[in-house]
């Protein structure tokens, strides 16, 4: 297995878009925070779900191919956009009782919460 090596990112350094981040947001991993703070003790829980997503999502691309009701597709749409949702809340769950714990108590807790609201008002739109 080969390692990758991330570029060199300072605080206030601007980023272009990507990964999850607008232009110019620079997350803590980036920053070289270590994470995570506490071991996922359901990372491989978590992993099947990805991987039971991820069929989800091929199996629309075989119902669009095949021609499906379309009623069918967006019913399929709606139950990945639900998993999806649930998975997020299960890491979102698990950042704020760690990561933004640890922050709060080690004076950084304005930085984290703010990130976490930025995350949580994604969800909300």
């Amino acid at each position: 297995m080969t390692s990758r090596t991330r570029p060199s990112v300072a605080a206030g350094d601007k980023v272009p878009a990507g990964r999850g981040h607008a232009a110019g947001e620079v997350s803590a991993s980036a920053l070289g925070h270590p994470h995570p703070l506490a071991p996922r003790a359901d990372a491989a829980a978590l992993g099947k779900r990805i991987n039971r997503i991820e069929g989800q999502v091929r199996g629309i691309g075989k119902m669009i191919a095949d021609d499906r009701y379309c009623i069918d597709v967006l019913t399929q749409v709606a139950a990945v956009q639900a998993a999806l949702d649930g998975v997020a809340l299960q890491i979102l769950e698990h950042h704020l009782h760690g990561c933004v714990q640890h922050a709060v108590k080690s004076g950084e807790g304005d930085h984290a919460i703010g990130e976490a609201m930025a995350v949580i008002r994604k969800f909300a739109r």
